[in-house]
């Protein structure tokens, strides 16, 4: 199966990843105009961190720098998902919006951890 990973881009993690990217621009579009540059950036950020480090990591030429990389998107994905949650608070996103992203997150954050787990044997 391994063999078949010719790219970063052939990662299903990585793909989820964008598609989450899309997500979050779509809704972050909606934002008030005073949040262009504070919430919705952030989220913005935070949600493009995490396909990016999954990509740098699979780049890397040592596991360990992998697997590190695979950290520094998980860690993305909590800013995101606190973001999200203020975005909701602040009446941003429905509560259907909310759960969507957070399922997201959290298929990517399990699809991470089992891949760092991959990695570590």
């Amino acid at each position: 199966m391994a063999s078949e990973i010719k790219s970063y881009r052939d990662l299903k993690i990585w793909q989820k990843g964008i598609e989450l990217v899309k997500t979050v621009y779509v809704l972050t579009r909606k934002f008030p105009k005073s949040e262009t540059f504070g919430l919705a950036s952030q989220m913005q950020r935070s949600a493009v961190s995490i396909p990016s480090n999954i990509a740098e990591g699979h780049a890397r030429q040592h596991t360990g720098e992998y697997r590190q990389f695979l950290y520094t998107a998980l860690g993305s994905a909590a800013e995101l998902d606190t973001q999200t949650v203020i975005a909701y608070e602040l009446g941003y996103i429905t509560k259907e919006e909310l759960i969507k992203v957070e399922n997201d997150i959290t298929e990517i954050r399990k699809m991470t951890y089992a891949l760092v787990s991959h990695l570590s044997h």
